[in-house]
């Protein structure tokens, strides 16, 4: 019996696996539902077997035999990664499918210029990408569901290795008329008496709170979003300031109003920007090839500035 399915069939049922709808499946694969519910139909019909159960509202679930044929999807779909990595590296060529996960922070301010210019100089290599949180990064990444994710440098486990890109020192983001927005630096001590619009990130916050914390002083804390443009309106429409790390290139908000950026000074530590790889896995010539264009890049973008030893880590790969 000859069994007639593709790579990108499998690529498909994983998806759906995951996600539980061919909606959402769809988008992340960059294909039309219709194409994905085909997929998974022929799959069931050459097998023989029921891969999902449909439910109306709920999308769809995986049956006992769905789970083993998605668990095995996937490691057919590892084994022909890795086909594909050989062939590139005795081809010297860059191809094939790069699975990039990024914090949301950086999904609106570094990703899509980074994918444009990658996607632009590797036309061969297919780029996927997906925002989550820290804990599904890592989780992602042990499943190998992501090839390596754009992150920062905390609570780093043992399990993974991090690639440091672009040192990040805050600043605070001010009302272009508050009392402070002047200066050439301001202080956490300057910033703690005024109402602060705190950028509720998991991580994130708790580095932003840190920086009042080894000040002794603490913030004055009015609102909480996790969405930066949120915290970028708010502040631009005079409810208070805020701090971050990435500076977006324009200085504008949607509405036309102007924000403006002082850098916070004295001994802060900065955070870091960098690609998390599973430890002890040798890294694809594509992925080598997307770190080193990721650090070449950073050296152009806003408010970012390369770490001590990227030029050694260029050279050598």
């Amino acid at each position: 019996m000859i069994l007639r399915f593709t790579i990108r069939q499998l690529e498909y049922l994983v998806a759906v696996g995951e996600f539980g709808s061919v909606t959402e499946a769809a988008e992340r694969v960059n294909v039309s539902a219709p194409s994905i519910s085909a997929a998974i139909s022929q799959l069931e019909r050459e097998f023989g077997i029921t891969l999902f159960v449909r439910r109306h509202a709920h999308g769809l679930s995986l049956t006992q035999a769905g789970h083993s044929f998605v668990a095995q999807a996937r490691q057919i779909l590892r084994e022909a990664h890795k086909l594909n990595a050989l062939s590139n590296e005795l081809t010297g060529q860059v191809r094939g499918p790069l699975h990039v996960a990024c914090l949301v922070t950086f999904a609106q301010t570094v990703i899509p210029t980074l994918r444009r210019g990658f996607s632009d100089a590797y036309p061969d290599v297919e780029f996927f990408q997906y925002e989550r949180d820290h804990a599904l990064i890592l989780e992602g990444l042990r499943m190998a569901h992501f090839d390596i994710a754009l992150s920062y440098d905390l609570d780093i486990p043992s399990d993974m290795e991090f690639h440091e890109l672009a040192v990040l020192p805050p600043y605070a983001v001010l009302p272009e008329d508050h009392p402070l927005a002047g200066r050439g630096g301001v202080t956490v001590r300057d910033l703690a008496p005024h109402p602060m619009i705190l950028l509720d990130l998991p991580h994130s916050s708790a580095y932003f709170l840190s920086l009042f914390q080894d000040d002794g002083s603490s913030p004055r804390i009015i609102e909480r979003t996790r969405d930066m443009s949120v915290m970028r309106a708010m502040v631009a429409n005079g409810f208070g300031y805020s701090i971050a790390n990435i500076r977006p290139v324009s200085s504008h908000v949607p509405s036309g109003t102007k924000l403006a950026f002082v850098p916070l000074t004295g001994n802060l530590r900065p955070m870091r920007m960098g690609i998390l790889a599973m430890r002890g896995l040798s890294s694809p010539l594509v992925v080598r090839r997307f770190i080193d264009f990721c650090s070449e890049k950073l050296r152009t973008m806003s408010g970012m500035k390369l770490p001590p030893n990227s030029e050694e880590r260029k050279g050598s790969s």
